[in-house]
């Protein structure tokens, strides 16, 4: 039996708290289970050096764990000098995923950038990340439109993620640290409401999958995905 006495389709515990942090246009804390991300999200009159006088926008996305979110410190990236590859994956996942229901034209020549910060981790941060990252965009885009009224409304569709896996030959929706440590299987979806998946990352850590797992999990997180998408909903509305 999982923890929570959880079945093996059911996601941990969902809590979304918008407006978390008041310095940004749009903020929230997202928590799956015991893992918890701020999520905010900064409109800038700027875009990269590639996209200027092209009348387009831009939106991008940074991560990072705060040094005791894990239960052994986690060293500060500034002072290792460099990013890690994890992070930067992460984030450059975190950015295509959010750009996927984005109709970046209606921006004009802005920039979003939504940071994501893990200040616990307990498995499915980037996940969190995406789901919660959504909701601090969509607050921020929502409040600039209703004070500036500059920008058409540029998102197109509501896009969530949820982790998925293999573990002891079972397919387990929305894995925890102790699950994921020893998963034979680990992937990601990213799903929207109404086009599809955004992105899939598969990758079968000690053993090879066959397609009609791949696709048991994918079907998992499609019916997964409404509750999730339902949370959002009511923290936007």
């Amino acid at each position: 039996m999982r923890k929570f006495n959880r079945k093996n389709f059911e996601t941990r515990e969902i809590s979304i708290q918008k407006n978390f942090v008041e310095n940004s246009d749009g903020s929230c804390l997202i928590c799956f289970g015991k893992t918890m991300v701020i999520c905010t999200a900064i409109i800038e009159n700027d875009v990269p050096s590639w996209l200027k006088g092209k009348g387009t926008g831009w939106v991008t996305a940074e991560y990072g764990m705060l040094p005791g979110s894990t239960s052994s410190r986690n060293r500060r990236e500034s002072k290792l000098g460099k990013q890690t590859g994890r992070t930067t994956e992460i984030q450059r996942l975190i950015g295509r995923s959010l750009r996927s229901i984005i109709d970046l034209n209606c921006l004009g020549e802005k920039s979003i950038i939504v940071d994501c910060d893990v200040i616990q981790a307990d498995g499915g941060t980037r996940t969190a990340s995406i789901t919660g990252g959504f909701v601090a965009l969509s607050l921020a885009i929502k409040e600039y439109i209703s004070s500036n009224r500059s920008i058409q409304d540029p998102i197109k569709d509501y896009v969530a993620a949820i982790s998925c896996g293999i573990v002891k030959n079972e397919v387990l929706v929305d894995l925890d640290y102790s699950e994921d440590s020893i998963a034979d299987v680990d992937a990601n979806f990213v799903i929207t409401q109404k086009s599809g998946f955004s992105e899939v990352q598969a990758t079968g850590e000690e053993n090879t999958f066959q397609k009609d797992e791949l696709l048991d999990m994918m079907e998992k997180v499609e019916l997964v995905s409404e509750k999730i998408f339902a949370i959002q909903k009511d923290v936007l509305e």
